[in-house]
């Protein structure tokens, strides 16, 4: 078994990203009912077949409107923009006050003076493969990995753990998040196979959680109490239904038993993820 960096509450956070698009107005929807769920922080990636403005700049617009969730933009060397990667996140984590992060590669890992009311943006890394695990160890705050079964998800946390060791760094300023696909439209079907009752299903996208708001807080709190994972990031299939149902059906009924945040404990990302400011 898994253990955890400390007693406490779990982590969550989610992805925003739409189907064939990016628009700011329906990201800034997105967020705010992330914000009153009290989730961590929100994703959104880039993509270079996407029209319209990238990560960076929809979340600049997220930021005045939202006041205490986290923002995090994919950021990486293929990254085309008219802000640069380094100069985009600076004015995000000063318009936010504080609550930017940055889905890196290697190409973010250079440099570590900013001028931020954090310290230094959140530093967030896919550890699913073997290149992003040992960068993950080496440099990140938060590490996604994508497991469909909670042995997975505790041996990949332990390795991430032990090479964070072998680097010099403290194992506990690393947070562990799952990352799920899901789909909550049916949830009536929970219990039949290939829904909720049998736990994620590997696809070609990774995981996929189909079920109910119910069944998946069940998911998360058994995960977390047997300390394989220290918290979930959730990737909608349908943002604004699923969304809504983690907000008002999972998040409600993990707060009911204490296992998640009814507030925010302070203004920035590294607040919210129990990190020292650096």
């Amino acid at each position: 078994m898994s253990r955890r960096y400390r007693r406490g509450l779990l982590h969550l956070a989610a992805g925003i990203d739409q189907a064939g698009g990016c628009d700011a107005d329906v990201c800034i929807e997105l967020a705010l009912l992330a914000e009153r769920g009290g989730l961590d922080f929100v994703t959104l990636d880039d993509s270079l077949d996407r029209a319209g403005p990238g990560a960076l700049e929809v979340l600049c617009k997220v930021a005045p409107a939202t006041r205490r969730i986290g923002l995090v933009p994919a950021v990486g060397e293929a990254h085309v923009t008219s802000l640069p990667a380094r100069a985009g996140v600076a004015a995000l984590d000063s318009v936010s006050g504080g609550r930017a992060g940055w889905r890196i590669d290697a190409s973010g890992e250079a440099g570590d003076a900013w001028d931020s009311p954090q310290g230094q943006p959140v530093r967030v890394v896919d550890a699913t493969e073997g290149h992003g695990r040992i960068l993950a160890a080496r440099c990140a705050d938060v590490a996604l990995v994508r497991a469909a079964g909670p042995g997975e998800a505790a041996a990949v946390r332990e390795e991430l753990r032990a090479l964070a060791a072998e680097s010099g760094r403290d194992p506990d300023a690393l947070r562990v998040l799952v990352s799920l696909l899901i789909d909550l439209g049916d949830g009536e079907y929970a219990a039949e196979p290939g829904y909720g009752g049998g736990g994620p299903r590997p696809t070609a996208r990774g995981p996929l959680y189909r079920g109910g708001p119910v069944d998946l807080a069940e998911l998360v709190a058994g995960w977390y109490a047997d300390g394989v994972t220290d918290g979930f990031h959730l990737v909608p299939v349908e943002p604004r239904r699923d969304l809504e149902r983690v907000v008002n059906g999972t998040v409600a009924l993990l707060q009911h038993r204490g296992l998640f945040r009814t507030f925010y404990p302070g203004s920035t990302l590294r607040d919210h993820l129990g990190l020292a400011r650096l």
